[in-house]
């Protein structure tokens, strides 16, 4: 199966939201699109974006794709080898509760 972002073969992929289920859950709302990442991605993602950022901004793969530091990610991930458990790297974001 290959990662919609990375582009890697991988054993088995993770649905991630494009708008955080904790935006839609509370009001009842469709949970809207989805895609299939590799859990490297996935786990990236939420270590450099809060849920507020993810569903204002980075609700699409494009916008995911073309944010910079998550470029600077997907182009060092490209390389790792994909049966080996990446390490990701906290982001400076502050967590908001919500």
């Amino acid at each position: 199966m290959q990662c919609e972002l990375c582009e890697r073969e991988v054993e088995r992929l993770t649905v991630h939201h494009l708008i955080p289920r904790q935006k839609t859950k509370r009001k009842n709302e469709d949970p809207g699109p989805t895609a299939k990442i590799c859990s490297a991605c996935h786990r990236q993602i939420h270590n450099l974006f809060d849920n507020t950022r993810l569903a204002q901004e980075l609700n699409s793969l494009d916008r995911l794709k073309d944010e910079p530091q998550m470029e600077k990610f997907l182009s060092w991930v490209k390389k790792q080898d994909p049966n080996k458990r990446v390490r990701v790297h906290r982001g400076n974001h502050q967590r908001l509760k919500n």
